[in-house]
Protein backbone atom coordinates (compact mmCIF):
# COMPACT_ATOMS: atom_id res chain seq x y z
CA UNK A 1 0.00 0.00 0.00
CA UNK A 2 2.93 2.27 1.26
CA UNK A 3 4.70 1.85 -2.33
CA UNK A 4 4.56 4.84 -4.16
CA UNK A 5 2.13 6.12 -2.29
CA UNK A 6 2.05 9.64 -3.21
CA UNK A 7 1.61 8.77 -7.18
CA UNK A 8 -1.31 6.65 -5.79
CA UNK A 9 -3.19 9.75 -4.04
CA UNK A 10 -2.54 11.72 -6.97
CA UNK A 11 -3.93 9.59 -9.39
CA UNK A 12 -7.14 9.08 -7.26
CA UNK A 13 -7.26 13.13 -6.64
CA UNK A 14 -7.06 13.92 -10.54
CA UNK A 15 -9.72 11.21 -11.35
CA UNK A 16 -12.47 12.02 -8.54
CA UNK A 17 -11.66 15.33 -8.89
CA UNK A 18 -10.86 15.36 -5.21
CA UNK A 19 -8.11 17.61 -3.34
CA UNK A 20 -4.66 15.94 -3.63
CA UNK A 21 -2.83 17.69 -0.43
CA UNK A 22 -6.54 16.73 1.23
CA UNK A 23 -6.16 13.53 0.61
CA UNK A 24 -2.86 13.18 1.93
CA UNK A 25 -3.63 14.18 5.34
CA UNK A 26 -6.60 12.10 5.12
CA UNK A 27 -4.13 9.33 4.64
CA UNK A 28 -1.55 10.40 7.14
CA UNK A 29 -4.28 10.84 9.95
CA UNK A 30 -5.79 7.77 9.12
CA UNK A 31 -2.56 5.88 9.34
CA UNK A 32 -1.70 7.47 12.68
CA UNK A 33 -4.99 7.36 14.39
CA UNK A 34 -3.88 3.25 13.45
CA UNK A 35 -1.22 3.21 14.82
CA UNK A 36 -2.03 5.61 17.88
CA UNK A 37 -4.05 3.12 19.24
CA UNK A 38 -1.14 0.51 19.66
CA UNK A 39 1.27 3.12 21.16
CA UNK A 40 0.93 5.54 23.70
CA UNK A 41 1.94 9.34 24.18
CA UNK A 42 5.95 8.19 25.40
CA UNK A 43 6.02 6.52 22.17
CA UNK A 44 5.94 10.06 20.38
CA UNK A 45 4.68 9.04 17.19
CA UNK A 46 5.11 10.84 14.16
CA UNK A 47 3.76 10.08 10.67
CA UNK A 48 4.71 11.54 7.36
CA UNK A 49 5.41 11.30 3.68
CA UNK A 50 9.08 10.45 2.48
CA UNK A 51 8.83 12.81 -0.08
CA UNK A 52 11.79 10.62 -1.70
CA UNK A 53 10.23 6.98 -1.65
CA UNK A 54 6.57 8.28 -2.02
CA UNK A 55 6.16 6.18 0.81
CA UNK A 56 4.36 6.43 3.97
CA UNK A 57 6.31 5.93 7.37
CA UNK A 58 6.35 6.17 11.03
CA UNK A 59 8.79 7.33 13.30
CA UNK A 60 8.25 6.86 17.02
CA UNK A 61 10.56 5.86 20.35
CA UNK A 62 10.58 2.24 21.39
CA UNK A 63 11.02 0.98 24.95
CA UNK A 64 14.06 -0.90 25.16
CA UNK A 65 12.45 -4.35 27.28
CA UNK A 66 13.75 -7.92 28.10
CA UNK A 67 11.08 -9.93 25.31
CA UNK A 68 9.11 -7.13 23.30
CA UNK A 69 5.24 -8.35 22.98
CA UNK A 70 4.09 -5.10 21.99
CA UNK A 71 4.64 -2.21 18.79
CA UNK A 72 6.10 0.15 21.27
CA UNK A 73 8.70 -2.37 22.49
CA UNK A 74 11.80 -3.37 21.28
CA UNK A 75 13.99 -6.13 22.64
CA UNK A 76 17.58 -5.41 24.17
CA UNK A 77 19.29 -8.01 21.64
CA UNK A 78 17.53 -6.15 18.92
CA UNK A 79 18.23 -2.84 19.92
CA UNK A 80 21.76 -3.36 20.91
CA UNK A 81 21.90 -5.08 17.55
CA UNK A 82 20.29 -2.79 15.19
CA UNK A 83 20.86 0.66 17.23
CA UNK A 84 22.47 1.35 20.26
CA UNK A 85 25.62 -1.49 21.28
CA UNK A 86 24.85 0.61 24.30
CA UNK A 87 21.09 0.00 24.89
CA UNK A 88 20.05 -0.56 28.67
CA UNK A 89 16.66 -1.95 29.56
CA UNK A 90 14.25 1.16 30.39
CA UNK A 91 16.37 3.14 27.22
CA UNK A 92 13.62 4.51 24.41
CA UNK A 93 15.09 3.65 20.86
CA UNK A 94 14.15 5.98 18.15
CA UNK A 95 12.37 3.51 15.58
CA UNK A 96 11.36 4.21 11.98
CA UNK A 97 9.46 1.76 9.83
CA UNK A 98 7.52 2.37 6.35
CA UNK A 99 4.20 1.21 6.12
CA UNK A 100 4.46 -2.12 4.48
CA UNK A 101 6.73 -3.53 7.44
CA UNK A 102 3.86 -3.18 9.68
CA UNK A 103 1.82 -6.59 10.44
CA UNK A 104 -0.84 -6.90 7.42
CA UNK A 105 -3.46 -6.34 9.74
CA UNK A 106 -2.72 -3.37 11.01
CA UNK A 107 -2.20 -2.26 7.45
CA UNK A 108 -5.52 -3.21 6.57
CA UNK A 109 -7.30 -1.57 9.47
CA UNK A 110 -5.50 1.93 8.35
CA UNK A 111 -6.29 1.08 5.04
CA UNK A 112 -10.32 0.99 6.36
CA UNK A 113 -9.92 4.19 7.42
CA UNK A 114 -8.63 5.62 4.50
CA UNK A 115 -11.62 4.49 2.16
CA UNK A 116 -13.59 5.55 4.37
CA UNK A 117 -12.40 9.12 4.96
CA UNK A 118 -11.92 9.45 1.25
CA UNK A 119 -15.26 8.15 0.07
CA UNK A 120 -16.87 10.65 2.57
CA UNK A 121 -14.81 13.77 0.89
CA UNK A 122 -16.01 12.49 -2.40
CA UNK A 123 -19.34 12.00 -0.98
CA UNK A 124 -18.99 15.69 0.19
CA UNK A 125 -18.01 17.05 -3.34
CA UNK A 126 -20.56 15.43 -4.86
CA UNK A 127 -22.91 17.15 -2.60
CA UNK A 128 -21.13 20.54 -3.05
CA UNK A 129 -21.40 19.64 -7.03
CA UNK A 130 -24.92 19.13 -6.67
CA UNK A 131 -25.68 22.08 -4.42
CA UNK A 132 -24.01 23.87 -7.78
CA UNK A 133 -25.60 21.95 -10.45
CA UNK A 134 -28.92 21.58 -9.31
CA UNK A 135 -31.56 22.60 -11.33
CA UNK A 136 -29.70 22.83 -14.22
CA UNK A 137 -29.25 20.61 -17.49
CA UNK A 138 -25.97 18.85 -17.13
CA UNK A 139 -24.70 16.36 -20.47
CA UNK A 140 -23.00 13.08 -20.28
CA UNK A 141 -22.38 10.22 -21.46
CA UNK A 142 -24.34 6.79 -20.61
CA UNK A 143 -21.93 4.26 -18.89
CA UNK A 144 -23.56 1.70 -17.78
CA UNK A 145 -27.14 0.41 -17.86
CA UNK A 146 -28.76 -1.88 -15.05
CA UNK A 147 -30.72 -4.99 -16.35
CA UNK A 148 -32.31 -4.95 -13.19
CA UNK A 149 -33.93 -1.82 -12.51
CA UNK A 150 -33.66 -0.10 -16.46
CA UNK A 151 -31.55 3.01 -14.96
CA UNK A 152 -28.42 4.32 -16.83
CA UNK A 153 -25.29 5.10 -15.02
CA UNK A 154 -24.08 8.60 -16.79
CA UNK A 155 -20.62 9.47 -16.53
CA UNK A 156 -21.19 13.68 -15.55
CA UNK A 157 -17.34 14.10 -15.63
CA UNK A 158 -16.78 15.21 -12.17
CA UNK A 159 -19.24 11.63 -10.65
CA UNK A 160 -21.66 9.32 -11.98
CA UNK A 161 -25.48 9.99 -12.15
CA UNK A 162 -28.60 7.81 -12.13
CA UNK A 163 -31.12 8.63 -14.79
CA UNK A 164 -33.68 5.95 -12.97
CA UNK A 165 -37.02 4.52 -15.16
CA UNK A 166 -39.31 6.36 -13.79
CA UNK A 167 -37.37 9.76 -14.87
CA UNK A 168 -37.01 8.48 -18.13
CA UNK A 169 -39.31 9.22 -21.32
CA UNK A 170 -41.02 5.92 -22.75
CA UNK A 171 -39.92 5.00 -25.83
CA UNK A 172 -36.07 6.30 -25.35
CA UNK A 173 -33.40 4.46 -25.71
CA UNK A 174 -29.94 4.69 -25.26
CA UNK A 175 -26.20 2.13 -25.11
CA UNK A 176 -23.92 2.34 -23.64
CA UNK A 177 -21.18 5.52 -25.21
CA UNK A 178 -24.19 7.39 -26.17
CA UNK A 179 -24.47 11.06 -25.17
CA UNK A 180 -27.45 12.51 -22.95
CA UNK A 181 -28.55 15.39 -21.71
CA UNK A 182 -30.89 15.60 -18.56
CA UNK A 183 -31.80 17.42 -15.76
CA UNK A 184 -30.54 17.35 -11.77
CA UNK A 185 -33.69 17.12 -9.91
CA UNK A 186 -32.17 15.58 -6.58
CA UNK A 187 -29.48 13.56 -4.39
CA UNK A 188 -29.53 10.32 -2.98
CA UNK A 189 -27.54 8.76 -0.43
CA UNK A 190 -27.11 4.64 -0.07
CA UNK A 191 -24.84 2.13 0.93
CA UNK A 192 -22.46 2.94 -1.89
CA UNK A 193 -22.52 6.46 -0.98
CA UNK A 194 -23.87 9.92 -3.03
CA UNK A 195 -25.78 9.44 -6.31
CA UNK A 196 -26.77 12.52 -8.11
CA UNK A 197 -30.66 11.87 -9.78
CA UNK A 198 -31.23 13.14 -13.41
CA UNK A 199 -34.98 13.18 -15.09
CA UNK A 200 -35.99 13.83 -18.78
CA UNK A 201 -39.60 13.63 -17.78
CA UNK A 202 -39.82 16.66 -15.42
CA UNK A 203 -41.54 20.01 -16.68
CA UNK A 204 -38.22 21.26 -15.27
CA UNK A 205 -36.29 20.22 -18.34
CA UNK A 206 -38.24 21.26 -21.16
CA UNK A 207 -38.54 24.57 -19.28
CA UNK A 208 -34.49 25.04 -18.89
CA UNK A 209 -34.67 24.03 -22.50
CA UNK A 210 -36.01 27.04 -23.54
CA UNK A 211 -34.47 29.15 -21.65
CA UNK A 212 -30.91 27.73 -23.49
CA UNK A 213 -32.33 28.19 -26.52
CA UNK A 214 -34.91 31.66 -26.70
CA UNK A 215 -33.30 34.60 -26.36
CA UNK A 216 -36.14 36.59 -24.90
CA UNK A 217 -37.20 34.03 -22.65
CA UNK A 218 -32.83 33.60 -21.00
CA UNK A 219 -33.07 37.63 -21.27
CA UNK A 220 -36.81 37.56 -19.31
CA UNK A 221 -38.56 39.26 -21.66
CA UNK A 222 -40.65 36.65 -21.84
CA UNK A 223 -41.94 34.56 -18.89
CA UNK A 224 -42.81 30.98 -18.24
CA UNK A 225 -46.00 30.89 -16.26
CA UNK A 226 -46.31 26.98 -16.50
CA UNK A 227 -45.62 23.97 -17.80
CA UNK A 228 -47.74 21.14 -18.18
CA UNK A 229 -46.51 17.71 -20.32
CA UNK A 230 -47.15 13.99 -20.94
CA UNK A 231 -43.25 13.44 -21.42
CA UNK A 232 -42.89 11.56 -24.84
CA UNK A 233 -46.30 12.73 -26.22
CA UNK A 234 -46.83 16.17 -26.19
CA UNK A 235 -46.33 19.37 -23.69
CA UNK A 236 -47.50 22.57 -23.54
CA UNK A 237 -46.16 25.85 -22.40
CA UNK A 238 -47.65 28.67 -21.10
CA UNK A 239 -46.32 32.19 -21.86
CA UNK A 240 -46.82 35.90 -21.38
CA UNK A 241 -44.62 38.84 -22.70
CA UNK A 242 -43.52 41.33 -20.28
CA UNK A 243 -42.98 43.78 -23.00
CA UNK A 244 -45.84 44.47 -25.68
CA UNK A 245 -44.70 44.41 -28.72
CA UNK A 246 -43.37 40.50 -28.10
CA UNK A 247 -45.11 37.56 -29.68
CA UNK A 248 -43.89 34.62 -27.78
CA UNK A 249 -44.58 32.67 -30.22
CA UNK A 250 -42.70 34.01 -33.20
CA UNK A 251 -39.86 34.45 -30.27
CA UNK A 252 -40.19 30.71 -29.87
CA UNK A 253 -40.83 29.88 -32.94
CA UNK A 254 -37.48 31.38 -33.97
CA UNK A 255 -36.21 31.57 -37.82
CA UNK A 256 -37.47 29.02 -40.17
CA UNK A 257 -38.70 26.89 -36.85
CA UNK A 258 -34.75 26.32 -35.59
CA UNK A 259 -35.48 27.64 -32.37
CA UNK A 260 -38.44 25.14 -31.50
CA UNK A 261 -37.01 22.72 -33.99
CA UNK A 262 -33.84 22.06 -31.81
CA UNK A 263 -35.83 21.62 -28.23
CA UNK A 264 -37.96 19.26 -29.72
CA UNK A 265 -35.15 17.38 -31.67
CA UNK A 266 -34.06 17.05 -27.85
CA UNK A 267 -36.87 16.12 -26.97
CA UNK A 268 -37.04 13.29 -29.38
CA UNK A 269 -40.10 14.69 -31.24
CA UNK A 270 -42.06 15.33 -28.66
CA UNK A 271 -45.27 17.48 -29.71
CA UNK A 272 -45.16 20.92 -28.20
CA UNK A 273 -47.39 23.83 -28.37
CA UNK A 274 -46.97 27.22 -27.13
CA UNK A 275 -49.55 28.76 -25.18
CA UNK A 276 -50.02 32.73 -25.14
CA UNK A 277 -51.76 33.77 -21.75
CA UNK A 278 -54.51 35.76 -21.46
CA UNK A 279 -56.63 37.02 -18.91
CA UNK A 280 -59.56 36.50 -20.34
CA UNK A 281 -60.43 33.19 -18.95
CA UNK A 282 -62.29 32.04 -22.13
CA UNK A 283 -59.58 33.25 -24.52
CA UNK A 284 -56.97 31.82 -21.72
CA UNK A 285 -58.95 28.27 -22.54
CA UNK A 286 -59.21 28.60 -26.29
CA UNK A 287 -54.99 28.88 -26.30
CA UNK A 288 -54.75 26.28 -24.23
CA UNK A 289 -56.36 24.04 -26.39
CA UNK A 290 -55.04 25.41 -29.56
CA UNK A 291 -58.28 25.33 -31.81
CA UNK A 292 -58.60 29.03 -33.55
CA UNK A 293 -62.37 28.05 -34.52
CA UNK A 294 -63.86 27.88 -30.96
CA UNK A 295 -67.42 28.84 -31.25
CA UNK A 296 -68.55 29.26 -27.59
CA UNK A 297 -66.57 28.72 -24.08
CA UNK A 298 -68.62 28.19 -20.99
CA UNK A 299 -67.48 28.43 -17.66
CA UNK A 300 -69.40 26.91 -14.71
CA UNK A 301 -68.62 28.22 -11.32
CA UNK A 302 -64.95 28.93 -12.05
CA UNK A 303 -64.24 24.86 -11.62
CA UNK A 304 -65.44 23.71 -14.82
CA UNK A 305 -65.69 24.52 -18.97
CA UNK A 306 -67.74 23.40 -21.54
CA UNK A 307 -66.55 24.72 -24.83
CA UNK A 308 -68.32 23.91 -28.42
CA UNK A 309 -66.44 23.59 -31.47
CA UNK A 310 -67.32 22.46 -35.05
CA UNK A 311 -67.49 18.96 -35.69
CA UNK A 312 -64.31 18.40 -37.77
CA UNK A 313 -62.84 19.95 -35.06
CA UNK A 314 -64.26 17.73 -32.21
CA UNK A 315 -61.02 14.97 -32.54
CA UNK A 316 -58.08 17.85 -32.43
CA UNK A 317 -59.47 19.63 -29.63
CA UNK A 318 -59.62 15.81 -27.65
CA UNK A 319 -56.56 15.33 -28.90
CA UNK A 320 -54.90 11.76 -29.57
CA UNK A 321 -55.53 9.58 -26.17
CA UNK A 322 -57.33 12.61 -25.06
CA UNK A 323 -54.10 14.12 -24.32
CA UNK A 324 -54.46 17.55 -25.59
CA UNK A 325 -57.39 18.27 -23.42
CA UNK A 326 -56.41 16.87 -20.72
CA UNK A 327 -53.04 19.02 -20.29
CA UNK A 328 -55.22 22.05 -21.65
CA UNK A 329 -57.11 21.10 -18.02
CA UNK A 330 -53.80 20.79 -16.20
CA UNK A 331 -53.02 24.40 -17.59
CA UNK A 332 -56.27 26.07 -16.41
CA UNK A 333 -56.56 24.50 -13.48
CA UNK A 334 -60.68 23.81 -14.84
CA UNK A 335 -62.08 20.34 -16.45
CA UNK A 336 -62.85 20.73 -19.88
CA UNK A 337 -65.45 19.04 -21.74
CA UNK A 338 -65.54 19.05 -25.53
CA UNK A 339 -68.92 18.98 -27.77
CA UNK A 340 -70.12 19.68 -31.06
CA UNK A 341 -73.76 22.28 -31.04
CA UNK A 342 -76.04 19.32 -30.87
CA UNK A 343 -73.98 17.86 -28.18
CA UNK A 344 -73.97 20.73 -26.37
CA UNK A 345 -78.23 21.33 -27.22
CA UNK A 346 -78.88 17.74 -26.08
CA UNK A 347 -76.91 18.19 -22.87
CA UNK A 348 -78.53 21.16 -21.75
CA UNK A 349 -81.85 20.10 -22.57
CA UNK A 350 -81.07 16.42 -20.53
CA UNK A 351 -80.14 19.06 -17.57
CA UNK A 352 -83.27 20.59 -18.05
CA UNK A 353 -85.62 17.89 -17.87
CA UNK A 354 -83.46 16.38 -15.04
CA UNK A 355 -84.54 19.37 -12.79
CA UNK A 356 -88.23 19.45 -13.84
CA UNK A 357 -91.12 18.04 -12.22
CA UNK A 358 -93.63 16.26 -13.97
CA UNK A 359 -96.06 18.46 -13.41
CA UNK A 360 -94.15 20.69 -15.85
CA UNK A 361 -94.69 18.56 -18.63
CA UNK A 362 -97.59 19.43 -21.25
CA UNK A 363 -100.71 16.70 -20.92
CA UNK A 364 -99.82 15.58 -17.17
CA UNK A 365 -103.12 16.48 -14.89
CA UNK A 366 -103.31 15.64 -11.53
CA UNK A 367 -104.40 12.32 -11.44
CA UNK A 368 -101.55 11.31 -14.06
CA UNK A 369 -99.04 12.89 -12.19
CA UNK A 370 -100.40 10.94 -9.04
CA UNK A 371 -100.35 7.60 -11.22
CA UNK A 372 -96.59 8.37 -12.57
CA UNK A 373 -95.47 9.45 -8.78
CA UNK A 374 -96.32 5.70 -7.63
CA UNK A 375 -94.44 4.32 -10.32
CA UNK A 376 -91.07 6.14 -9.28
CA UNK A 377 -91.61 8.90 -12.58
CA UNK A 378 -90.68 12.32 -10.73
CA UNK A 379 -88.83 14.19 -13.35
CA UNK A 380 -89.44 15.04 -17.11
CA UNK A 381 -85.90 13.05 -17.71
CA UNK A 382 -87.77 10.32 -16.39
CA UNK A 383 -90.46 9.93 -18.97
CA UNK A 384 -88.22 11.13 -21.82
CA UNK A 385 -86.00 7.85 -20.66
CA UNK A 386 -89.20 5.71 -20.40
CA UNK A 387 -90.28 3.67 -23.79
CA UNK A 388 -93.98 4.05 -25.07
CA UNK A 389 -94.71 1.01 -23.69
CA UNK A 390 -93.55 1.02 -20.27
CA UNK A 391 -95.66 4.15 -19.98
CA UNK A 392 -99.05 2.71 -21.57
CA UNK A 393 -98.73 -0.44 -18.98
CA UNK A 394 -99.01 1.90 -15.80
CA UNK A 395 -102.37 1.63 -14.30
CA UNK A 396 -105.04 4.09 -15.77
CA UNK A 397 -102.57 5.04 -19.14
CA UNK A 398 -103.42 4.30 -22.10
CA UNK A 399 -101.79 4.10 -25.43
CA UNK A 400 -101.98 7.64 -26.56
CA UNK A 401 -101.56 9.36 -23.22
CA UNK A 402 -98.16 7.58 -23.03
CA UNK A 403 -97.29 8.58 -26.91
CA UNK A 404 -98.59 12.85 -26.06
CA UNK A 405 -96.03 12.31 -22.57
CA UNK A 406 -92.94 11.06 -25.07
CA UNK A 407 -93.50 13.82 -27.25
CA UNK A 408 -93.91 16.68 -24.98
CA UNK A 409 -91.00 15.36 -23.22
CA UNK A 410 -88.33 14.83 -26.55
CA UNK A 411 -89.71 18.92 -27.19
CA UNK A 412 -89.41 19.99 -23.34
Amino acid sequence: MSVNILDAVNKLAVIKQLDGHLIQEIVVESITSTLAKKLGEENELEVFIDENSSGIKARFKCLVVELESSLGEISLADARAEYDSRAQLGDYIQKEMALHDFEPKLVKTAQKIIQDRIRRLEDEKIQNDFNKQKHTIVSGKIKTIDETNGGYRIDLGYTDALLPLDEQIENEFYRVGDNIKAYVTNIRSGNNGVTVILSRTNPEFVKKLFEAEIPAIFAGSIRIRKIVREPGLRTKVELEALQPKLDPITECVGPKGTRIDSIRKELHGEQIDIVVFSEDPEKMIENALGISSVKRVIIERNRAASVIVDEADKVTAIGKQGKNVKLAAKLTGLKIDIFTTMEFEEKMAKERRTVSHITELDGVSPKIAEVLRSAGYTSVQDIFSASVGELAALEGMGQKTAEKLKESAKYF
